[in-house]
């Protein structure tokens, strides 16, 4: 009987392992066919030191989408940001890890015929923005075809965090 529950609890204790793996990925529809594919990373030559060439690459379940590397990257946040841009297809961010410093670009990628590519240029971030929760890129629900940055600068002895509504390509 002992040996009956220690493999019930076994087997219990691995899916909640694979269901915490499954929270860092995200979904969304990234090439917009109407059907929801799960992006997840995975990172190669990194050290927990950040020793290495620190590439992350962002794999999808839908084998069809090419993958992409975000480098210096040991690993990171994933985020679906819906279709900012208007093509049909949600665009997706990450929050790259790394081992020093609150200082860290947030990346913003959409898919175009050619591949991945940065939806903005890369936004500067610091951990007093996240822990204000306030998040590099969303719509502008009031301009069309614009999106609200959200970025931290150092500024007058102090990081300060802005805000502009910045037209898409």
């Amino acid at each position: 009987m002992k040996i009956l529950i220690m493999s019930a609890l076994i087997c219990c204790s691995s899916f909640l392992i694979a269901q915490e793996k499954n929270s860092e990925q995200v979904s969304g529809d990234f090439d917009g066919n109407g059907t929801k594919e799960f992006a997840y990373t995975k990172v190669s030559d990194c050290t927990d030191e950040c020793d290495g060439k620190c590439e992350t690459t962002i794999y999808f379940s839908d084998k069809k989408i090419k993958p992409f590397i975000v480098s210096p990257a040991y690993d990171g946040t994933l985020y679906n940001l819906g279709d900012l841009n208007g093509d049909g297809k949600d665009e997706i961010g990450i929050y790259p890890g790394w081992c020093t410093s609150c200082w860290r670009a947030f990346l913003a990628y959409t898919l175009d015929k050619t591949g991945w590519k940065l939806l903005v240029p890369s936004i500067s971030t610091h951990c007093n923005q996240w822990e204000e929760d306030k998040f590099p890129i969303r719509k502008d629900p009031k301009i069309k075809g614009n999106v609200i940055i959200t970025s931290s600068e150092w500024k007058d002895d102090d990081i300060k965090i802005t805000t502009k509504s910045v037209k898409l390509k």
